[in-house]
Formats: structure tokens, C-alpha cells, sequence
């Protein structure tokens, strides 16, 4: 479990949260936990299959990339303790995500997106915003970001070929752990974000949906 930094160790997490941002963008990710994809077989794929496969999967990375710099901006800017955990412990375990995808891309011979960087850099920026805003806004931007995560994912698991199992097994166990994400922040006091901030977040996430898939 993520130990909470005090507040008057700030400096610190900035430091932390800077060697964070180099290793999510430009290094592999680890995971604790078995890949989700480990007992499945290779499906016989087309080349196409595997192509759109590989950019919905590295949509489903970039989305972790993103989830990484929300959580990190947003526990940097977190005043509750336990709402600095609850984005913590969230932020770990997008981690192991990140560490599926990765493998899964290069198992379809692809790539990470190239504009990994860009979607980091603006979602930490939103989640420093968000963590600013007060501990009840923050956690509930957490849970409105998970809940149209999992929308997002389901919406997947109908768009992978139908021979991909390795792939949807990950899917299927990421979707997982965002209901629960978003189940805590809610546990934790976070509150329903308004109309057209939902509007704006699933606007956002076309736009990387659609740029993802390509590059």
C-alpha cells in the first residue's frame, strides 16, 4: 500500500511526482499481479485484426497514461490525507495497466502513442486543478474519470476481434478495477461534477480516442 506524504513534505512529492511522469511516459511498466491475459491462448488474427486490436489497445494505454497524470496532479494538490491515499492506491494500480497494455502492444507488434508526452502534461496539469478545487471536486472528478473510463472499455470489449481473448481478458479485468476506483472516491466523499464538466471529459476523451488509434 502507497505511504500518504505530509503536507510539509511537498517538495518531496514534487520530486516524486517528476520521477513518476519520466517513468510512465518513457520507461516499461511492472506489475505485481499476474497479467490478466496470461492463461489465454494466441488467437489467429488477420493482420488487420491485429492492427485494430493495437490501436485500440493503445488507446486503452494512453487512457492509463492520462490516469497516471490526473491521479499524480491530483495527489499533489489533495488537503485530505485519506484522499490522498484513496488517488494513490487508484494510481498504482493504472501502474499494472499500464504494464499489460505495454506487452499486449508489442505482443500485436505495435507501438505506444507518440503523443504520450502531450495527453501527460495536460492531465496532470487538470488534475492539480482538480485537487485544488477541494478534496470533495477532486475525488469526484476521480469517480465521473473512472466511471466513463469503464464506459469506454465496455465499448471496447464489442470493438476487439472476436479471436482476440488475450486482449479482452485484459480489458475485462481493467474495467474491473475502474468500477472499484470509482466506488472509493464516491466512498470517500467525493461528489457528482456538473453537467457540462462531464461534457467537457468525454469531449476530451474523443479527442485522444481518436488521435491514439493512429499514432
Amino acid at each position: 500500500m502507497p505511504a500518504v506524504l505530509p503536507k510539509s513534505s511537498l517538495p518531496d512529492l514534487v520530486i516524486l511526482q517528476f520521477d513518476k511522469a519520466l517513468r510512465t511516459v518513457f520507461a516499461g511498466a511492472s506489475s505485481r499481479r499476474p497479467h490478466p491475459d496470461a492463461g489465454q491462448a494466441e488467437g489467429d488474427m488477420s493482420v488487420a485484426e491485429k492492427r485494430h486490436a493495437a490501436g485500440l489497445m493503445r488507446i486503452n494505454h494512453s487512457g492509463e497514461v492520462c490516469a497516471q497524470a490526473l491521479y499524480a496532479g491530483q495527489a499533489l494538490t489533495a488537503r485530505n490525507p485519506e484522499a490522498q491515499q484513496a488517488l494513490l492506491m487508484a494510481a498504482e494500480e493504472e501502474t499494472e495497466h499500464l504494464a499489460w497494455c505495454e506487452r499486449r502492444l508489442r505482443e500485436l507488434g505495435s507501438h505506444k502513442s507518440l503523443l504520450n508526452p502531450v495527453w501527460y502534461a495536460g492531465s496532470f496539469a487538470l488534475g492539480a486543478l482538480a485537487g485544488a478545487l477541494g478534496d470533495k471536486w477532486n475525488l469526484g472528478f476521480l469517480a465521473e474519470t473512472e466511471r466513463q473510463v469503464e464506459g469506454h472499455l465496455d465499448s471496447h470489449l464489442d470493438k476487439l476481434p472476436a479471436r482476440d481473448a488475450r486482449s479482452r481478458a485484459i480489458v475485462e479485468q481493467m474495467k474491473v478495477d475502474e468500477a472499484r476506483h470509482a466506488h472509493t472516491a464516491v466512498a470517500y466523499g467525493g461528489t457528482e461534477l456538473p453537467g457540462p464538466v462531464k461534457r467537457a471529459m468525454r469531449m476530451t476523451s474523443r479527442v485522444l480516442t481518436l488521435l491514439a488509434y493512429r499514432l
